[in-house]
């Protein structure tokens, strides 16, 4: 099976913020994975296709990890910046600027690790909208749904990639 990374982003104490944890808590379950977080260590764990990687924020140390995978899942919530309320899409390497200095996109981590490693997994994004940002662990009703529809739509995602 080709080597696939699944790497949530967010801030699980700020409600829907953390649905990428949801989602990744999901994951775990049904395919009986561990849900690494960077900033408690244990990435010498990795190598269990699908890995399941929890990041606070894309950081450019991320490129040397991503580069070492076939295929990428990116996962992060949306404040209504798309009109779909679950988005599901490639995307490709690029630098893309952005108006905060902390934050860096899913093309950028692929455009360095194209660039500093010679290799651009294939990609894909999955963005929930998320209703609540409040100082909370649990999702607003409207985005737990939302996580449940995403936890079935990367696990055919997952399906289709170990069928071919």
């Amino acid at each position: 099976m080709d080597k696939v990374l699944i790497v949530g982003y967010g801030n699980p104490d700020r409600e829907d913020d953390g649905v990428a944890w949801h989602i990744l808590q999901g994951l775990s379950k049904r395919l009986g994975r561990t849900t690494l977080h960077i900033e408690t260590g244990g990435l010498d764990q990795l190598g269990q296709s699908p890995d399941l990687l929890f990041v606070l924020q894309l950081t450019p140390d991320l490129a040397e990890l991503i580069a070492n995978y076939d295929y990428v899942c990116f996962i992060d919530a949306h404040t209504g910046d798309y009109p779909e309320d679950l988005r599901f899409n490639s995307i490709a390497a690029g630098y893309q600027t952005s108006p905060f200095t902390h934050h860096m996109t899913p093309q950028t981590c692929l455009k360095l690790a194209e660039t500093l490693f010679g290799h651009t997994p294939q990609a894909i994004v999955v963005s929930v909208r998320g209703h609540q940002f409040g100082f909370s662990h649990t999702l607003s009703n409207q985005t737990a749904l939302l996580a449940e529809e995403a936890i079935e739509q990367i696990t055919s995602w997952l399906n289709q990639l170990s069928a071919n």
